[in-house]
């Protein structure tokens, strides 16, 4: 049976997750600060944010599985890394006339019922043609974007049959945008938070970490929802976050955030050589 490892190189979405105070979550599970997180699950083998790619992923070896978090017009959490529709299922072919006048699918447009008659595939470009084409072929049939509550469950049965300790890593996509789309349920954070609750991922030690690239909506969940969730601030490479990574940008992240995940473009250039931030 598989165990939970440990003493294991970092891997991480964005390029390395750095604890800045607190134990974090289920720091007896981890037993280090080398973790291996799943980004999409095991994406270079089957369509990212399926659950037969969570499932592969947890098979090798994973010790948290992350699914970034797109809210449908209905207010459902589903697992999806882009706002947008187009690049990982059919959208096109099913429902032609949806898209907006910026010639994009929006996750926000369609109930959750709409988009579960969607399928999933391998990321494909505009013109149709594979981002990876060494990885699942593009016109793959079977899959479906699952919700955050069937990633949950799937993680929880497989812990429970294995006796691993396997947690989760979600990510909230665009929050402002979920903001300004005025959807009809709860709000991104606050239907996140009750989810987890409902699922026992509460307190400080929860197998769980919330990442996000807003400030905002981390704020939002530690000070004004009240979570002792783990939060994890995400930063880019764009120049509107460098003052994240100054000595005072490091500071405020404390004040409300756990961790940091830089991009890997503010920690190595691309021939491995150290990238020096302010």
């Amino acid at each position: 049976m598989r165990q939970p490892r440990t003493n294991r190189a970092l891997v991480f979405t964005l390029g390395a997750a750095m604890i800045l105070g607190g134990a974090g979550a289920s720091e007896a599970r981890r037993g280090s600060d080398q973790i291996v997180i799943a980004h999409r699950g095991a994406s270079a083998y089957l369509p990212e944010h399926t659950l037969p790619a969570y499932t592969l992923a947890y098979a090798m070896g994973a010790d948290y599985i992350e699914p970034d978090l797109v809210m449908t017009g209905d207010g459902v959490l589903i697992a999806l890394h882009d706002i947008h529709l187009e690049a990982t299922t059919n959208v096109e072919e099913v429902f032609p006339d949806r898209a907006r006048g910026d010639g994009r699918w929006y996750a926000a447009d369609f109930t959750f019922a709409e988009i579960r008659t969607l399928g999933v595939h391998e990321r494909a470009s505009a013109d149709g043609s594979p981002v990876f084409p060494e990885r699942f072929r593009v016109d793959s049939k079977g899959f479906v974007v699952p919700t955050l509550r069937e990633v949950i469950e799937l993680v929880q049965e497989l812990n429970r049959i294995t006796g691993c300790s396997v947690g989760i890593y979600p990510e909230t996509k665009d929050p402002a945008f979920h903001d300004a789309a005025e959807l009809p349920m709860e709000d991104m954070e606050e239907e996140l938070l009750a989810i987890l609750a409902e699922y026992g991922y509460v307190g400080r030690d929860a197998d769980v970490f919330i990442q996000s690239f807003d400030p905002n909506n981390l704020q939002e969940m530690r000070f004004v929802l009240g979570t002792e969730l783990p939060l994890v601030q995400l930063i880019s490479s764009d120049a509107e976050q460098d003052a994240l990574v100054t000595p005072e940008g490091i500071e405020f992240i404390a004040t409300y955030a756990d961790g940091i995940g830089p991009s890997k473009d503010r920690i190595e250039d691309g021939d491995g050589n150290s990238v020096e931030n302010n």
